[in-house]
């Protein structure tokens, strides 16, 4: 009798197995939250989410927020998330086109969903303490539209340049009950100081009272100055359990250019996967510059060939491709 239940049994152990490796992002990790310090899913587990950002929305990389480009990047890079970084400011950003700003967003953002991908929906601000309420009503009518739909993680401040801890966290806890009124659960990134790189002094003093607040941390792997000391830092905020996310980073330098150098890059996602940590890389553009991962003139919808990536767009699109836990 048991010989006869043995192949069936490890039949329906394959067949599961399968199943789950043909199911989306979403659908495999379901609704994320935080627990004990972490990013986690529904089974409680890291999921490390691994995928790329567009670029601002008022720059080089506009005319790659299409649908067209989302399905590219879910089914030939095999992202399970995806960025869309909306420009607030200078000219021609947010403050002065709202609705052609959001617009960009919801487009990417309603295609991720579609396709069964994460999306962080990214106030692509250095300054958002200065835009208080424009940020308020924008994380209004996104989390009215996006209320309770798993894909939707809110990302309300990119990059403070120059303000201190107590600046982004007093932002974050006006925006943050804005966001809690229509969507009680959706993770939440806030940002950190010095281009989010000081997560170590949010980690001293962490945003309490919500639930699901996760912290961006940036790097940019071949800058001089973004080596061990900044993962050092990074280092002591999980260690004093402050749940963090890599929003954004590069395989060049802090400018988007400069050298790409691999052994400081590879040393970089050693470290990613040693902490699993979920991760967007910069970012999809053609612009001349080193973290751009597309050549000038690449196809604006997707369908990309490797003659269209720059050494950054081969490098990124082989680690999203090689085999990962979920």
């Amino acid at each position: 009798m048991m010989r006869g239940v043995l192949p069936i049994l490890f039949a329906l152990i394959v067949f599961k197995a399968s199943k789950a490796q043909n199911l989306t992002p979403v659908a495999r990790n379901g609704v994320l939250k935080v627990q004990n310090g972490k990013l986690v899913n529904g089974q409680g587990i890291e999921p490390q989410l691994r995928g790329i950002s567009f670029s601002w929305t008022l720059w080089q990389g506009q005319k790659y927020y299409n649908p067209g480009v989302v399905n590219w990047l879910a089914n030939d890079f095999k992202v399970s998330i995806i960025r869309a970084s909306m420009g607030v400011e200078p000219n021609g950003g947010y403050l002065q086109q709202p609705d052609k700003q959001q617009k960009l967003i919801t487009d990417v953002v309603d295609a991720a969903i579609k396709d069964g991908i994460y999306v962080l929906i990214d106030w692509h601000d250095h300054h958002a303490e200065n835009h208080m309420n424009e940020s308020k009503d924008f994380f209004k009518q996104m989390t009215k539209k996006y209320a309770g739909v798993p894909n939707v993680i809110y990302e309300i401040y990119n990059e403070p340049a120059k303000a201190n801890w107590k600046t982004v966290k007093e932002y974050a806890l006006q925006v943050i009950p804005v966001i809690r009124k229509y969507d009680k659960n959706a993770v939440i990134v806030v940002g950190s100081p010095h281009w989010d790189q000081d997560v170590d002094i949010a980690a001293t003093d962490p945003i309490i009272g919500y639930n699901n607040i996760v912290y961006s941390f940036h790097f940019y792997a071949s800058d001089p100055n973004h080596q061990e000391a900044l993962r050092a830092k990074a280092n002591k905020a999980i260690k004093l359990g402050l749940p963090l996310m890599i929003t954004e980073w590069g395989v060049g330098e802090s400018n988007g250019d400069g050298e790409f150098n691999l052994s400081k890059t590879q040393t970089w996602v050693k470290w990613l996967i040693d902490n699993h940590l979920s991760w967007a890389n910069w970012n999809i553009t053609d612009k001349h510059e080193t973290t751009a991962i597309l050549q000038a003139g690449a196809p604006i919808y997707g369908g990309w060939t490797e003659a269209n990536l720059t050494p950054a767009g081969l490098f990124i699109r082989e680690l999203l491709r090689q085999p990962k836990p979920l």
